[in-house]
């Protein structure tokens, strides 16, 4: 298309400079001296320009070098803003997870089976634990044959500590540390923690399962130094919320076929 339009466009006409260059060309320099003085003085002129424009090279990428380093602090201030944001969308994602729950949650009972019992309460399937407790002195093999033999009832006790002027108390899900009891049995303390990588690879890989038990393969479990403690095993089921102050809440295991009583209840207590 371009060679059509650069032929369909008319010739220029030759203008009287280039006839007078033609001319003079023929008739050559040396009738005329102060041609060729001109010729001389303008050939300086060209360099010193291509001098100047040289010289001008360096300012250029000094100022490129000047806005590489401007980017460098706005960059950080944009990286530390994100960080904040992040940090208050997840402040307020949680305060509004502990407003939803509702009177039904979801529990999940993980573990090793010569290692520790893991009990994560979730609103939803797919949202992060309102409470995730690891039992530190309870293996979930025990836990299992408890299951095994009728009713369990887990009791989850912590201290109600005096506060001082102007304190408000923490939530009853927010205690950091618990006395456990299996049936009446103390089995040492349980500690709450955070949901970290670990945690959240069992719960995606349960998150389909609304109700049932198993045991998990080694791609979920991770393998490493928790293999030699068995198998990951898991026990999930719908649970009902029952609060009965500020200081005590139930949750017990709903059978799906809804008959018969609960076979698992947790219990949480602040004295």
């Amino acid at each position: 298309m371009a060679r059509a339009f650069r032929a369909a466009s008319p010739l220029p006409l030759p203008s009287s400079r280039g006839a007078a260059a033609v001319t003079n060309g023929g008739g050559g320099r040396g009738n005329f001296p102060w041609l060729t003085k001109k010729s001389s003085t303008s050939k300086p002129a060209g360099t010193s320009a291509g001098q100047e424009n040289k010289g001008e090279e360096p300012e250029g990428s000094a100022a490129a070098a000047d806005g590489s380093a401007e980017k460098s602090p706005s960059r950080k201030r944009a990286d530390a803003l994100a960080r904040l944001r992040a940090a208050f969308l997840a402040a307020i994602t949680h305060r509004r997870r502990r407003r939803q729950l509702g009177s039904c949650v979801t529990g999940t009972i993980f573990g090793r089976r010569r290692g520790r019992v893991h009990v994560a309460l979730q609103t939803d399937p797919r949202s992060a634990p309102v409470l995730l407790v690891e039992m530190a002195a309870y293996s979930t093999g025990a836990l299992v044959r408890e299951m095994s033999s009728g009713l369990v009832r887990l009791a989850l006790e912590c201290e109600k500590t005096p506060l001082a002027a102007g304190e408000k108390r923490r939530g009853l899900l927010e205690e950091p540390m618990w006395r456990a009891y299996c049936n009446g049995r103390k089995c040492g303390f349980a500690v709450r923690r955070e949901c970290g990588a670990d945690e959240w690879r069992v719960l995606g890989a349960v998150e389909p399962v609304s109700v049932g038990a198993g045991v998990l393969p080694d791609d979920v479990s991770g393998g490493g130094a928790g293999a030699e403690e068995g198998d990951l095993m898991y026990m999930r089921a719908r649970f009902e919320r029952v609060v009965g102050s500020r200081d005590s809440e139930a949750f017990y295991m709903m059978n799906p076929d809804g008959s018969g009583g609960p076979e698992l209840s947790i219990y949480l207590l602040r004295v």
